[in-house]
């Protein structure tokens, strides 16, 4: 029996025990579900926040009575690709017409509502619950319409106020981009998107490094970041608090990589999410902040040592509590002696309803006792409470930290959940690293095949450090004393302690090697000549991940990356970069090239690619998604005449919006395709077909199929679908191979005449075969199966 499977039996059987069916507040909990077993109270936490005064007097009883109400779903259109509008126009005209009016049990349904903070009208929110949408076909019909674009990547289920944090970045295409505690990945997603904001350069000179402690949630930061199609995107694992000094070569010497904007999402206590996370309410501690005060501190001091002077440093937390948040930045603002301020972000996000930082606040234990200075704290309970706490006394410093400038979102305000957001800017090195950490050393020359490991090889090149002046070396003593004693008191509550050392590192998956092309490798030749690349194409950015044996697939990184990838692999242990841009065709080479292109990464090869473009318009392309493999005779004229002396093998399908034709689809779509002897057909994923189809207006749902159905099978039946799939070959590229081998082989001619399938009946032929390739692209998905949902981080 599957995991999800056995955990569903288990619930089902704990709610039985406890005589309700767990569902009695399914109507009004989101698409989180109910969870009424556990009672919305916390004596502790009302005393501490009504203490403390963060919430004006006036507003408590609605603070109080919107966290106990649960959270409105929350979507995001991605704008990375060039047709968010027509998506937001899908949205409007289809889906949200087709709900105005609409009753599910005698009561009104309530319309989505955009965010009004959000630009462009690009994040909406719901209070539509799973039980309601699977009451009505209308529902259900928007229910998938959003599951489906969602694995496509072109919509983000994500909690309105984790948007906040990205937004006040203000990144721009070319800024090198640090996200430091970036599992899941809604973020980071966000960053993707804004180094993408222009479409039609396929590489801009930005990148994001995205990092996370723990292992397997690297692989569900994977998941989420390889749905954008970025080559501009690496994961990293690597504890936020000592993530290493990276270099790159700068005209043949070696500097230290400062980043322009940095992510510093940090972990937390999470009480600003007590609308979905219900096990706040009976967890809830003051202790809890008094444990994480210390790791927050690091990380965001790690933040701004590699922060670019003049750049931008983003720390926020979903917890409300000033010990996480302004006692972070006071402690932050005070030993950098003038090198960080606090931005002034009150212009920015017009719509947003904040709440300005405070200045004085108190500590408490979790037995409920105050302490409003350091001195007051006896010895015995310095090691749970430090002096960094604490808000600053000398009221001089204290104005000039301006820390009315952090901002906090209460949840009452706009119905969110609550956060908290500081924007710092740095504006000269940090005191302790004065001598700003340059070294400059020529480079070593590259022969052959150019790898580079994912953690702990040597590439030849020296590895230089910043060396620690005075300062920090006592800085770094005080700091391993606190540390220390961070971890003991972690260990003993068990509730979210620092991250693990360095050490940790070595644990999880073996990840493959990084093999750079070499310049004069003879894979390339026949791809180029194929393909008329254009060029200026960089054949130097492809990569694969095979040391020895045939390449199955290649994929490209941006200049930019690769330079960090040659530069840091033995200080580095990367979990994932590169987009797929080729895979290999076991028969290809008959056609003239071994390597078909992939969907994945058409966006980013396009522009270069001279050759085997078809341009079919929209007829053509509705029948390239809702038939199997359709005769050429199906086809347009003008089609036909293309693809009349061309040579069977890969092909780009390229449709272009007519402006004279505004009802037609207004956005430009690019495909994967193959041309045989007598047909033509797209390859591409399954959801990436519905989304094409929805958006030209072809009907594309699919009656409810009985409940749980693909979750029933069982882990012997995946692992038997995965030995049938060769290693390092992706389900796709089995495809591809099939239909090559029956088109050489016998002909089409000889071969049974294609199906006309429906969209639906596509979509039900692709099923399994969509299923397996989850399985089998490799273990990120598996993966993230384990991660825990429930983590206090957004």
């Amino acid at each position: 029996m599957g995991r999800r499977a056995r955990d569903r039996r288990r619930q089902q059987q704990q709610r039985q025990e406890r005589g309700g069916d767990g569902g009695g507040g399914g109507d009004q909990a989101g698409w989180a579900g109910g969870y009424p077993e556990i009672v919305k109270e916390n004596e502790l936490f009302e005393r501490y926040y009504r203490e403390l005064g963060i919430v004006p007097a006036d507003e408590w009883g609605a603070f109080m009575a919107a966290l106990r109400e649960p959270l409105p779903a929350t979507l995001r259109i991605t704008g990375y690709r060039s047709h968010a509008k027509e998506i937001l126009h899908c949205l409007k005209e289809k889906y949200f017409r087709e709900l105005q009016d609409l009753e599910v049990d005698g009561q009104k349904v309530e319309m989505p509502q955009s965010l009004s903070w959000y630009p462009e009208e690009l994040a909406w929110h719901t209070n539509l619950s799973r039980k309601i949408l699977r009451k009505s076909p209308q529902l259900e019909k928007f229910h998938q319409f959003l599951v489906s674009e969602t694995e496509c990547g072109n919509i983000s289920r994500q909690e309105a106020v984790s948007m906040i944090p990205p937004l006040l970045l203000n990144v721009n295409p070319h800024h090198k981009i640090l996200d430091m505690c970036a599992a899941p990945g809604s973020k980071t997603a966000q960053l993707i998107e804004m180094l993408h904001a222009d479409m039609n350069v396929p590489f801009p000179k930005g990148f994001v490094i995205a990092n996370d402690v723990d292992n397997k949630r690297c692989y569900l930061l994977v998941h989420q970041a390889k749905r954008l199609n970025s080559p501009c995107i690496m994961v990293v694992n690597h504890d936020a608090s000592s993530i290493p000094n990276l270099q790159i070569d700068v005209d043949g010497r070696k500097e230290v990589l400062f980043y322009d904007r940095i992510l510093c999402d940090v972990p937390c206590s999470g009480d600003g999410t007590m609308r979905k996370n219900i096990d706040v309410w009976k967890k809830w501690t003051t202790q809890n902040s008094l444990q994480l005060h210390g790791l927050q501190l690091r990380i965001a001091t790690r933040g701004v040592e590699q922060l670019a002077e003049g750049g931008r440093m983003v720390y926020s937390t979903c917890s409300l509590n000033p010990i996480e948040n302004e006692a972070v930045i006071a402690s932050l603002l005070e030993k950098s002696q003038g090198a960080l301020e606090l931005a002034d972000v009150s212009s920015e996000l017009p719509g947003l309803k904040r709440m300005p930082g405070i200045t004085k606040w108190k500590v408490m234990l979790k037995d409920g006792q105050w302490f409003e200075d350091w001195k007051d704290v006896p010895s015995n309970r310095q090691a749970q409470i430090r002096p960094t706490m604490f808000p600053v006394k000398d009221e001089e410093k204290l104005q000039a930290m301006n820390l009315e400038r952090c901002l906090r979102i209460l949840p009452h305000h706009q119905n969110t959940g609550g956060f908290f957001v500081a924007v710092l800017i740095k504006k000269s090195p940090m005191p302790w690293n004065k001598r700003q950490p340059k070294v400059h050393q020529k480079l070593p020359q590259r022969t052959g095949d150019t790898e580079v490991t994912a953690a702990n090889s040597d590439n030849g090149s020296e590895c230089v450090t910043e060396e620690p002046t005075l300062a920090e070396n006592e800085e770094s003593k005080k700091m391993q004393e606190l540390q220390n004693s961070d971890t003991e008191q972690s260990k003993k509550e068990g509730v979210c302690g620092p991250p693990p050392s360095k050490k940790m590192k070595l644990f999880g998956f073996k990840e493959d090697p990084f093999v750079f092309l070499p310049e004069d490798d003879p894979l390339f030749l026949p791809i180029q000549k194929f393909y008329a690349l254009d060029p200026s194409f960089p054949k130097m950015n492809l990569l694969t991940r095979t040391q020895e044996g045939k390449k199955r697939q290649l994929y490209m990184v941006s200049k930019e990356l690769r330079n960090v990838l040659l530069n840091n692999s033995e200080k580095m242990k990367v979990i994932n970069t590169g987009i797929k841009v080729w895979s290999r065709n076991s028969d290809g080479e008959q056609f003239g090239c071994a390597f078909r292109l992939a969907q994945e990464g058409i966006y980013t090869l396009y522009p270069f690619i001279h050759a085997r473009i078809i341009n079919v318009c929209i007829e053509d392309v509705k029948i390239l998604l809702t038939q199997e493999n359709p005769f050429l005779s199906k086809f347009s004229s003008e089609t036909q005449k293309k693809v009349k002396d061309m040579a069977m093998g890969s092909i780009v399908l390229k449709y272009n919006p007519d402006p004279e034709k505004p009802d037609d689809l207004q956005c430009p779509i690019v495909l994967c395709g193959w041309q045989g002897k007598t047909s033509l057909r797209a390859f591409v994923p399954k959801n990436e077909r519905l989304h094409y189809l929805r958006m030209m207006g072809v009907e594309v749902f699919k009656a409810k199929r009985k409940e749980e159905e693909s979750e029933s099978k069982t882990e012997e039946e995946v692992q038997h679908r995965l030995a049938q799939t060769d290693e390092g070959m992706d389900v796709e590229d089995k495809e591809h191979d099939l239909v090559t081998k029956m088109e050489a082989g016998t002909g089409e001619e000889s071969s049974h005449s294609p199906v006309e399938s429906s969209a639906m009946e596509v979509e039900n032929k692709m099923e399994d075969l969509d299923q397996s390739s989850k399985n089998a692209n490799n273990h990120v998905s598996q993966e993230s199966k384990d991660i825990d949902t429930s983590n206090v981080k957004d």
